[in-house]
């Protein structure tokens, strides 16, 4: 990764910033952001989405040790972190850049948020809104055989990615570079607005994710097996309640929220 600057995608129009985090826990209770990772991707005059400088990191201090669970992960250790700053004391800087800031994204947004919320809690209920790349991956391409952030990546084969740049996963510059290229091509199918709603909706899951059921589409269940996973889920997964809600309205031929929106997507005025 380059050297540390929040801004080294220059200048130009409003940009969408890809966040990325590691951390030493499962949540802020138990743990600390050893890194944190952004790609910018800018908003051009002809109204394309593109890439916007290489992609950045920063090490941080977690404020205690990192777990050999989580070192596992990313490879990360005390070591590592010993000199490095706080997250407080870098994340102002990149969470606030000087470019028109649209909106962050996040594969897993609620992840970057619930650690960013809990290590910085003057941010909370303010600032950007938020796009969750792997519910709008749900919306756009729900026929993948998987939506993880490197899943995709290899699904898919996003035009222009670099190899290296995208190594090693799990780290993160590498992830929020990856990340990027999938909600550029998500940019060119829907708005900005219409990514926003889905991310702030459950997520319309392709797979059934637990049960006697798990791994089968949604979509070629018998309608029997939908009102039986509603009620042995127990209102336990409100993404799944919502996933089986959303595909009873549409064999009913009802209005249902998971119907995509995908005109091509032009600058937001701001």
């Amino acid at each position: 990764m380059r050297a540390f600057s929040p801004d080294a995608g220059g200048p130009g129009g409003p940009i969408i910033r890809v966040i990325d985090l590691e951390t030493s826990g499962r949540d802020v209770s138990d743990g600390g952001i050893v890194e944190i990772g952004w790609q910018d991707l800018r908003c051009t005059a002809d109204g394309t989405w593109t890439l916007s400088g290489p992609p950045l990191a920063c090490l941080t201090h977690p404020g205690g040790p990192i777990t050999p669970a989580t070192s596992a992960i990313h490879h990360i250790t005390d070591d590592d972190v010993r000199d490095a700053p706080p997250f407080t004391t870098v994340a102002p800087a990149i969470l606030r850049p000087q470019a028109p800031l649209v909106a962050f994204a996040a594969h897993r947004a609620a992840f970057e948020q619930r650690w960013i919320h809990g290590s910085l809690p003057v941010v909370r209920g303010t600032g950007p809104r938020w796009i969750c790349t792997y519910k709008c991956a749900l919306r756009l391409w729900p026929d993948e055989p998987g939506h993880s952030n490197q899943g995709l990546r290899y699904s898919r084969r996003p035009t222009g990615l670099d190899r290296a740049l995208g190594h090693p996963a799990h780290r993160a510059g590498p992830d929020a570079y990856v990340t990027a290229h999938h909600l550029r091509d998500m940019l060119a199918l829907a708005p900005v607005e219409t990514l926003l709603r889905w991310s702030r909706e459950p997520a319309l899951l392709a797979k059934v994710p637990h049960g006697p059921l798990r791994g089968r589409r949604i979509r070629h269940l018998e309608a029997e097996d939908l009102d039986r996973l509603v009620m042995a889920d127990r209102g336990r997964s409100p993404d799944l309640a919502f996933t089986v809600r959303t595909e009873q309205a549409r064999r009913r031929g009802t209005a249902h929220a998971g119907a995509p929106d995908r005109p091509t997507q032009p600058c937001l005025p701001l």
